[in-house]
């Protein structure tokens, strides 16, 4: 009797170490989340999965949650959290490879600082934007009518942070603020307090001393309502 006990013992130990976490589990959890991300993606994304250590020595689970790391970018080169959501959970990291190919702006001529860009100015490119640095600008509405806020090179990807809106209004120039009300419209000159860009707000210091608010336009204009 308690060799039989021993021997179900052994057996049940033998079991326990050969138990694996099945590979193409994990594969298809990978696979089903990053099939729903990429959609959301520019261009044309695809994507790879690496490899699972088939002799790993990890518990059976049939149930995971996937993710991708705080701070991690949703493409190129990374890996993303498989955890198991049952009873004894764990969890790993999965490498994956994640290639967007889609159109980028680049510049058809350098432009000096303070240059505004033209739609002539814009050449669309085609390449892994995983590659590219981020922030590199893919539709060219991004990039016409704003100014340029270094030197730039013809041919360099474009980048967020290497343009600027144009300032209608600019700290320390004359403007002329239109009040504007039911019935009335009033203008005063003043200097402006700050740059402002079309539609954004524009602080003014009247002739009077006093300190107005308004929306800036086209003209060096700055509109007050009331």
């Amino acid at each position: 009797m308690i060799k039989a006990l021993f021997l179900l013992l052994a057996v049940l130990f033998a079991a326990a170490a050969t138990a694996r976490q099945d590979p193409a589990a994990v594969r298809k959890a990978v696979d089903d989340y990053l099939r729903i991300q990429v959609k959301g993606l520019p261009g044309q994304a695809s994507y790879s999965v690496g490899a699972f250590d088939p002799n790993n020595n990890l518990a059976p689970c049939a149930a995971f949650d996937v993710s991708l790391p705080s701070g991690s970018r949703a493409w190129g080169r990374t890996s993303l959290r498989v955890q198991c959501v049952e009873e004894g959970s764990w969890s790993v990291f999965v490498p994956v490879q994640i290639k967007v190919v889609a159109g980028y702006l680049t510049l058809a001529r350098s432009l000096a600082a303070g240059q505004v860009i033209a739609a002539a100015d814009l050449v669309v490119r085609s390449g892994d934007l995983a590659e590219l640095p981020n922030g590199t600008l893919t539709d060219p509405q991004q990039a016409v009518g704003r100014a340029v806020t270094m030197a730039i090179q013809a041919g360099r990807p474009l980048r967020a942070d290497m343009i600027r809106q144009v300032f209608v209004v600019q700290q320390g120039q004359n403007v002329k603020v239109i009040s504007k009300g039911p019935g009335f419209q009033v203008a005063n000159d003043g200097k402006a307090l700050n740059n402002a860009a079309e539609g954004q707000v524009a602080q003014v210091r009247l002739q009077n001393g006093q300190i107005v608010s308004g929306i800036a336009r086209n003209g060096a204009q700055v509109e007050v309502g009331y």
